[in-house]
């Protein structure tokens, strides 16, 4: 029997904090089938009367960059033509 992780996710204390842009909480979820990193940094309210985590989601597997098209190649110089010829 599978565990279904669907819509689920989880998150901990990171324990790899080293600055203050370091993310104090980070966890991974899955919505509707696609897996996600979560981030989160606590804030503290601007009325002081708390705090909250803003947070953060990027996809795990993150889509391929579209190919760069090729380039077109320099039009060819067409030579020198002489205009003494009769035709």
């Amino acid at each position: 029997m599978s565990y279904d992780n669907t819509n689920k996710g989880i998150i901990s204390k990171n324990t790899r904090k080293e600055l203050d842009t370091h993310p104090d909480i980070r966890g991974q979820i899955n919505v509707d089938g696609v897996e996600f990193w979560i981030d989160g940094w606590l804030k503290q309210r601007n009325d002081g009367t708390g705090s909250f985590y803003s947070l953060s989601i990027k996809p795990k597997n993150p889509p391929a960059a579209p190919a760069k098209p090729a380039q077109k190649a320099a039009p060819k110089q067409m030579a020198d033509i002489d205009d003494d010829i009769p035709f």
